[in-house]
């Protein structure tokens, strides 16, 4: 139980990588609050230490009262996991502005927020971590995807700024970099690459093969991650970027 006492925030905490941290962490004796723009889906997770706060990371005012909320209701926040994301491509000239606007308000403004608010209340406790979820488009240049992938490379241009910002205080900040994982992001992805021409059966296998070890990465894998980086053990980790790809990216 490393993280008893400790209060996480987790956006984007209802469903695959955030759920998975979520409960990783509450397993570990943490409080932790999940954001998300559908309360229901939220409160149909919660548990006694799982706590559902409705809140639009799109929305710099929503993200202000919201955090503040679960800061006077659970105390300060130790582990801000800044992982809402909308995981969509278009071609280059397909890319429209408000697309544009729409990815980079939720992937890259959203993160931004989540950090600055989630810190008014961490510098003022004894220990912090800072977690975002980036991706392997976040460190390499993704066909199809080029918004995405920008915006990806924003989460981690942000977290490498405040490491060095905050060196040598007691927060740290890292990125966690997946692949192709499971989750129901999959799913939409699936109709997305069918609505294209191509079949289910070879949609999956776009996604599973471009992951190096030919399979998609169980949500588990990042939340264990995520632990590891909230642990004892972890404190010279700062800065940096962790690739979960099933290989060399």
């Amino acid at each position: 139980m490393i993280l008893t006492n400790r209060h996480a925030l987790i956006t984007g905490g209802g469903t695959g990588i955030g759920l998975a941290i979520a409960r990783t962490l509450a397993a570990q004796g943490a409080q932790v609050t999940i954001t998300g723009r559908r309360r229901d889906i939220l409160q149909s997770v919660a548990t006694d230490q799982i706590h559902a706060l409705a809140m639009d990371v799109t929305d710099e005012a929503q993200q202000i009262k919201a955090i503040a909320q679960a800061v006077s209701e659970r105390g300060a926040i130790n582990i801000c996991v800044a992982n809402a994301g909308i995981a969509e491509g278009r071609s280059l000239q397909k890319t429209t502005m408000d697309f544009w606007r729409q990815i980079m308000a939720t992937n890259l403004d959203g993160t931004f927020i989540t950090i600055r608010e989630s810190l008014r209340s961490m510098l003022e406790s004894d220990w912090g971590r800072v977690i975002a979820i980036s991706s392997i488009a976040g460190v390499r240049g993704l066909k199809g995807g080029g918004a995405y992938s920008a915006s990806k490379h924003g989460v981690i241009g942000l977290i490498r700024s405040y490491s060095e910002e905050y060196l040598g205080s007691h927060i740290t900040f890292n990125a966690i970099c997946p692949g192709y994982v499971d989750t129901p992001i999959i799913d939409h992805n699936l109709e997305v690459i069918q609505k294209r021409g191509f079949s289910r059966e070879d949609a999956m296998n776009m996604m599973v093969s471009a992951n190096p070890h030919k399979q998609l990465i169980p949500p588990q894998d990042i939340a264990e991650a995520a632990l590891w980086l909230c642990s004892p053990y972890s404190g010279s980790v700062n800065g940096q970027t962790l690739e979960i790809a099933g290989g060399q990216v």
